[in-house]
């Protein structure tokens, strides 16, 4: 276990639109805004198109990751997660968990790691800015290389 007293930044409500795609829309928000280091505590969105990890496979490693993606549509969603920053290319490394309903298929729920997902209507988010100190994501070749968030001590 690893943890970290955070400094807390700005906070921001974000409104995503019609159209957009998530995760290009939220780096675009992070850019404009100068936000490198964030939580975001929940969101809630409408998707048209979504891919989350899963897969229908039988796994030759139930304990290792699974990285194939989940494709659904038409769906309402609740998520949250971080923001940490790669220093080395200059851009926000999100980590996302949601749920989604299918709304056609009474509200049939996946719940997983997001990887895409192109706004339907609307999606609301609450975004908390981290000022101090600043997260990053290191894989970890004993875990699959998965990549981890980490805190930067040095600034402590």
């Amino acid at each position: 276990m690893r943890s970290q007293q955070v400094d807390i930044g700005r906070s921001f409500v974000v409104v995503f639109d019609h159209g957009d795609d998530f995760f290009t829309a939220l780096a675009d928000f992070c850019r404009e805004n100068n936000v490198r280091h964030g939580i975001i505590p929940t969101f809630i969105a409408g998707f048209s198109l979504v891919e989350v990890v899963g897969t229908c496979a039988k796994l030759d490693n139930p304990q290792a990751p699974v990285w194939s993606a989940v494709h659904l549509s038409n769906v309402e969603a609740l998520g949250g997660g971080t923001i940490a920053y790669d220093e080395t290319e200059q851009r926000i490394l999100p980590h996302i968990h949601v749920s989604v309903g299918l709304k056609e298929h009474s509200a049939t729920a996946h719940t997983s790691h997001l990887l895409s997902a192109t706004v339907q209507f609307l999606t609301e988010m609450y975004l908390v800015e981290v000022s101090r100190p600043a997260l990053h994501r290191e894989r970890d070749p004993n875990l699959y290389d998965v990549p981890l968030l980490r805190f930067d001590t040095a600034e402590n």
